[in-house]
């Protein structure tokens, strides 16, 4: 077969079946009814929400300080003498009572010069009553020479009046001695004025002691007291005796720290504030004090750094908030019951750490955004988040309520 009528046949075959599927497209399309058109629906921000409760709050002070004791002294001797007795307490860190016996001086000298003075004591009683005789009959001679005349005083020299004074001052001066020398003896017992704890040890067994020289230094475990700088806005809240009010208590504390991953407290109470402000601050240093801080394991010892909580007045209706829900320091975002985002203003009491104190503004019930937005306006509608957080609040306890908001809202 000729190579030339194949060509043309297979060509016609090849745009016959072009035509035949143009065809059939051209067929299929006009029978395909037209698409519907559809608006996108726009995606609404998805927000986290806290749910609203009031309740009654006490606000929380916060606050930090060192420790120090409520008494601290440094004992030195009051006579001379050498050391012939030391207390097995007496060591760095070592407890005592009060009244116990610390450190002991030779005593020889002055159970002598007691000795002596009372020796001294006796012979100018002695010599008192000499004088008192002589001037008894002295007097009787008068009377007699004067007989039925005699109306008028004897003199002083005839009634030995300046040898009784004499006499007397004598007399006078030895007890005086005499109770030197006790006195002096009792002081070669060196005892502790107070229950505490030994922080620094100057003598030894065998050691020469000296009129004023230092013995031991020593601290008392009674109490413990911590300084507290606040800012005049925080002692609105707080009743501080003789600062914000005349008399009575002071505010409830809590002192605490954190040692080997647990928190060991201590309840304290504001007592005082001291005398001036810290001039390159300009804040009030408010005076904490904890009684027995030696009761707990570790205790609560001086030089320690801890923190405090401060239980503040109490505000009822308040509401606990995180604090990222708070905007531009008093604005919030409430999300109605439409879904839609309002602005709202608030009255904030406090805010400390990552909880906010309000003090009016919200109602019980509502949710408030603490999600961050970007771009934010008032009315816009929001998606809320499945499930809802729920502020941890809880109405304050009479101990200490506000540590517990506190503690209840971190978990």
């Amino acid at each position: 077969m000729d190579k030339k009528p194949r060509f043309l046949m297979h060509l016609g075959v090849a745009a016959g079946l072009v035509v035949l599927g143009l065809v059939g497209f051209m067929v299929l399309t006009m029978s395909k009814s037209p698409m519907a058109q559809r608006r996108p629906q726009p995606v609404l921000p998805l927000v986290r929400a806290v749910t609203v409760e009031l309740a009654t709050r006490n606000v929380l002070i916060e606050g930090e300080g060192a420790v120090s004791p409520l008494h601290r002294s440094t004992i030195a001797s009051e006579v001379k003498g050498r050391v012939v007795y030391t207390s097995p307490n007496l060591v760095d860190g070592g407890s005592v009572n009060k009244g116990e016996i610390l450190v002991k001086v030779d005593k020889v000298d002055y159970e002598l010069a007691v000795t002596l003075a009372d020796a001294k004591v006796k012979e100018a009683a002695t010599s008192l009553k000499k004088v008192q005789e002589d001037a008894e009959a002295a007097l009787e001679e008068w009377k007699r020479y004067q007989g039925a005349k005699g109306k008028e005083a004897p003199p002083s020299l005839v009634a030995r009046e300046p040898q009784l004074e004499e006499a007397r001052a004598k007399l006078a001066a030895a007890r005086a001695q005499l109770e030197q020398a006790e006195l002096d003896l009792s002081r070669t017992e060196i005892k502790a004025p107070y229950q505490g704890r030994i922080s620094g040890k100057y003598v030894d067994l065998g050691q020469y002691l000296r009129t004023g020289d230092k013995v031991v230094d020593l601290y008392g475990t009674q109490a413990a007291e911590v300084v507290v700088h606040l800012e005049d806005a925080a002692l609105a809240w707080l009743s501080v005796p003789g600062f914000t009010q005349k008399g009575g208590q002071g505010s409830k504390a809590e002192v605490y720290v954190v040692f080997s991953g647990g928190r060991i407290s201590w309840p304290g109470r504001v007592v005082r504030a001291l005398g001036e402000l810290d001039t390159r601050t300009r804040m009030v240093p408010v005076v904490v004090r904890v009684d027995k801080p030696f009761a707990t394991q570790p205790p609560l010892s001086p030089g320690m750094f801890v923190k405090v909580d401060i239980e503040g007045k109490a505000l009822d209706s308040s509401a606990l908030l995180p604090r990222a829900a708070l905007r531009q320091g008093s604005l919030v975002w409430v999300v109605d019951s439409n879904g839609a985002l309002k602005f709202r203003k608030v009255e904030v009491a406090r805010t400390y750490g990552e909880q906010t104190l309000i003090k009016s503004g919200l109602a019980r019930g509502e949710k408030v955004v603490t999600s961050p937005l970007q771009a934010v306006s008032d009315g816009m509608a929001v998606r809320l988040t499945q499930p809802q957080n729920k502020a941890q609040q809880k109405p304050a306890a009479p101990a200490n309520s506000a540590t517990t908001d506190k503690e209840e809202a971190g978990s």
